[in-house]
This record gives structure tokens, sequence and C-alpha cells, in this order.
């Protein structure tokens, strides 16, 4: 009998095995000055950095411009006033004059070149935030509930995130040596060729891990995307533990039935004080169990899929020293933010600012960039809150404060009242062209248009006043979530968008695809139908997404009834 032929690991995996300190070349790419741009086994390496090499995709016609993103690691999405100031002069002095709040409650860099690469780090790392591990096959940046309005016990929650993120960081010595002193290690040298991080091992992850914790009823983290969610249980204002969340993930492929998006399963309730133990466990069964062969099935929520909850129940409990509780009842209502003045739990005040699509700048008589800089330098003592829907919070205003605020904002035409239309509140998109190299279609710079057009049609039709939550991403890989909204684009090829329908409010349900391939110019046409019956059709106060899954997608060819 012959032997097995033996298991094929991706690229990714040798290099990771290689350089197990993921140094790469990446020092010695920096002090070269000959070349503008790095390896693509380095390229690699940079995620787990906090860093993807693109290029100006609208400039290829003319050659390449090689430009970095670069994407802080903000755990709860929490800064400082000192913290903004930084990452607004970073992006005035090296990137492209903006700041990108992503859908992880974190801010990334655009346009910078390699010669400015280690500045831009060593200045984040110097205003004691990191961008280790904002991408690559790792943990990535901890999400936690922004807003202060619901409950005292937030606090905990967020202290237990930033526990989290602390205790799940990877222990390599190359991102100090490269960021910091701007050393290139001896890779060959043995404590580096044999480095094995702790937690990670010498190969780190399959792919990459995302951990979101939440307070219900609101689900404004969207938790059942995530590998690992923590879904707060409060009694009394007081956090009694967590009902744990595993294996949800957006990404998929087009044409690839084999990928797919998922909800992540809710598998029991623990106490906070496990609360280490548990993410630990969580992330090692990925690292153990996940698929090293294909990075398109590589992620926790195939090995869920696969191996079902049992599985992930009895390794959580051996691998955290426990045993798992039946999970606690909760209900969410909503995945959004709340825009405008507030009370905070603690009598201060916090305001909600709509950021369309998650872009801070300058522009015509909006200039929220100049805005927020000078409410940074101004008020000390506010705390800038990201969060998941790519908005932004200052938290922790007092009495006094309030008023010069508001003058400040409205002088540079930032409104803190009716803010935007409803359909663009609950709108999010991805950034892809011209700077993520996976974009198929656009995205940021369309939908903004298209919701105008379509709002037009609500308008016509006597929505006017409607929510409808709609996403847009210029790919399948689903970064802005689109999986979960009412209405999706997802690009499949410029000027074609595969059209996704019915999730819900509280983001509990998948949506469907609809219509494959829909062209821009017939995208309202397409639509004005759909929404038209669900006009005169819905029970009262029934949102689109749930009217199309009670009705309208049961109606398709191949639905299932």
């Amino acid at each position: 009998m012959s032997a097995e032929a033996p298991v094929k690991l991706t690229h990714n995996e040798e290099i990771k095995a290689a350089i197990p300190t993921l140094a790469g070349t990446i020092a010695a790419t920096i002090a070269d000055t000959s070349t503008d741009h790095f390896s693509e086994d380095d390229n690699q390496f940079l995620k787990f950095h906090g860093s993807y090499q693109q290029d100006d995709r609208d400039l290829r016609k003319t050659g390449k411009k090689y430009i970095m993103m670069i994407r802080g690691r903000i755990p709860g999405g929490v800064m400082t006033a000192k913290q903004w100031n930084v990452f607004d002069t970073l992006a005035t002095k090296y990137g492209n004059n903006t700041l990108r709040i992503t859908t992880r409650q974190s801010i990334q860099f655009h346009g910078i070149v390699k010669n400015d690469f280690r500045p831009v780090v060593k200045a984040i790392n110097e205003c004691l935030l990191s961008t280790l591990a904002a991408c690559g096959d790792v943990n990535r940046n901890v999400m936690a509930a922004p807003t202060p309005a619901y409950t005292p016990a937030r606090e905990q929650v967020y202290a237990d995130a930033q526990k989290v993120a602390m205790a799940l960081a990877p222990q390599t010595k190359a991102y100090h040596a490269i960021w910091i002193d701007g050393v290139q290690l001896d890779n060959e040298a043995p404590e580096n060729k044999n480095f094995v991080d702790p937690l990670y091992g010498q190969t780190y992850l399959p792919r990459k891990f995302k951990i979101a914790f939440v307070i219900p009823p609101v689900n404004d983290m969207d938790v059942f995307t995530n590998c690992l969610g923590f879904i707060a249980v409060v009694e009394n204002d007081k956090l009694i533990g967590y009902n744990l969340a595993v294996g949800g993930g957006m990404g998929r492929s087009h044409g690839n039935a084999a990928t797919f998006a998922r909800l992540a399963d809710v598998i029991g309730f623990f106490t906070p004080d496990k609360i280490v133990e548990v993410a630990k466990a969580v992330l090692t069964i990925h690292r153990d169990f996940g698929d090293r062969t294909d990075r398109k099935h590589a992620r926790l929520k195939y090995v869920v899929a696969e191996r079902g909850v049992k599985f992930m129940q009895d390794e959580v409990n051996s691998r955290a020293g426990l045993t798992l509780a039946p999970a606690k009842p909760f209900k969410f209502t909503t995945t959004a933010d709340l825009l405008g003045w507030r009370k905070a739990t603690d009598g201060k005040w916090f305001l909600g600012l709509f950021v369309s699509m998650g872009r801070v700048k300058d522009q015509g008589g909006l200039k929220m960039k100049t805005a927020l800089r000078h409410i940074a330098d101004a008020f000390q003592s506010v705390e800038f809150r990201l969060t998941a829907n790519q908005n932004v919070v200052l938290a922790n205003v007092t009495d006094e404060d309030k008023h010069p605020i508001n003058m400040l904002l409205a002088a540079y035409g930032v409104k803190t009242e009716n803010q935007t239309s409803i359909l663009h509140a609950a709108s999010m998109a991805c950034p892809s062209l011209p700077t993520c190299g996976l974009g198929l279609a656009e995205s940021e710079r369309y939908l903004p248009g298209l919701i105008d057009r379509l709002q037009k049609v609500c308008d016509d039709l006597g929505l006017g006043g409607e929510e409808i939550i709609i996403r847009s991403t210029g790919c399948p890989n689903g970064c802005a979530r689109p999986y979960m909204a009412e209405i999706a684009f997802v690009g499949k090829a410029p000027g074609r968008y595969q059209v996704w329908l019915g999730g819900d409010v509280s983001g509990t349900r998948l949506n469907r695809v609809w219509k494959d391939v829909v062209k821009d110019p017939d995208i309202e046409n397409e639509l004005r139908p759909v929404l038209a019956r669900f006009a005169t059709e819905r029970s009262a106060n029934e949102r689109f997404g749930d009217w199309c899954d009670r009705v309208f997608l049961k109606e398709q060819p191949g639905a299932a009834n």
C-alpha cells in the first residue's frame, strides 16, 4: 500500500515557518532607497505589522504607483484627544489628508509611500497605540460597544476587551526592531529561526481571527459576523457574564459554493473571570484545526460548520478549564449608532457624528477633519470613540463644553442634529477602488450617489422616511458586512453588482442573492417594482428586509419554501 501524499500547505504557511519572527526583509527594504516597494513575501509579512502594500489603480495606465495602507490597532475603538491629533497629523503629513474609520473600530491611512512608512508606524507607537496585528493571520482589532448610554456595565465590557486584546497580541520582537529601532533581524540566527510564539506557535493562525464584545439590546458590532463574539449579560446594571458565540464570518468568493457567509453559533454562558481563558481557547481551536492548505477555507467558521457546536463546546471546556453553562436569554433590536447629543450613564454628554463612508475629510463646506482636529486641540478630556458603523462618538463631554463644541462644529459645517438622511445613516461601504487590490467594482466612491438615486425611488413610492440598511462592497470578501444588509451591492466587475436582499435590523439574519449581475444604470429599474410591492403589501411596521424574507425571496426561482 502506497503512503499518503504529503499535505500541500499554502505558500503563506511556508514563509511563516521559514521566518517565524515575521521580520521578512522589511527593514532592509525600507533602508533600500533604490526601490519603492516590497517583495510579495514581505507584503504577506507586512500584514502582521498592520499594513497592505497597494497601488493607486486610478494611475495604472501610466504605471504603478505603490502606496501603503496602514491600519491602527485600537481596542474598543477608544482614542484620547492627543492620540486623535497624532493620527490627524500623520494623515496630513504622510497620507492623503483623510482618516478612514474602519468597520472594526480602527483608523487606516491611505496613500503612504514606502519612505514614509516607518515614521508613521513609529509615531503611532509613541502615542501608545499600535499597528501590530491590525492585519495578518492573528487576532485583529478587538471591538467593543462604544456607546455610553445604556448601562454602567459598558466600562467593564470595555476593560475586558482591552484585557483580551493584550492577551492575544503576538510576541515577536520583529515589530519593535523594524519600526522603533529600524533594525533588520538576522533571520538565520538560531533565536530568530527557531522562534515560537507562546500562544500562536511558529506559524500563527491559518487565517485572520476577529473578536467583538456587544451589549444587548444593541448589536452595533454585528457580533454574529465575528469568529468569536462575547454577548454581555447584564442584570441590575451589573455584568454577570457573557454568552459565547463562535464561527461567524463574511468572506466568500464568487462562483465558489464552498465559501459562504456564516452567522456565529451561541454555544454557552460563562462568568467574566474566565474571559482570557475562553478567548485563548477559541483562538487555539482555530490554530489547531483550521485549514492550512486552502486560504479560502481557512477561517474558523468552516471548523464550526463542519465539526459542529458540540465539538466547540467540548474543546472550549477542555482548553479553558470550565464548563460552559446554557446560554442566557438575550434580544437584539438594532445595529445602528445613536447620532446627535445624548446623556451618558455617568451624567456627561456624548455626541454621535455621522461620517459618510467612514472617510473623515474636508470637502466643500463640510470640513469634518479640521473640526475634529480643533476639538481634539481644545478639549483634551474628550474621548474619541470609533464605531463599527464607521462613525465617531465624542464622549466624556461636560455641560460646560457642550455649547463650545457645538459652535466649533457649526463653524466648519458639521451638523449635530439632522445630520443626514435616514438612508445614508444606515449605509456602509468598503474602500475598494482605487486603493484595494481586490476591488472588482467601485464601492465607497459609488454608494453615496446610488443612495441618492434610491432615495428618489423611495420618495416616489411613499417610502421617504423608511430606514433600509444598505451596504456595498467592491468584491465578495465582505469587509462592510454586506450579507447582513436589507439591500447589499457586491461588486462583480466594473459597473456590475450582485444584489442581495433580506437581512434584518437586529443583525441576526443573513440576506440572500436576488440578482447575480445588475448593471449600474439598471439598479433603480430593477428595485423599483420590488419596493413598490413592499409599500403596498407590507404588514404594519414591517421592515423591507423582513418583507423580502417573508414574501418576496420565497417567490424567486429556486427558493426553498
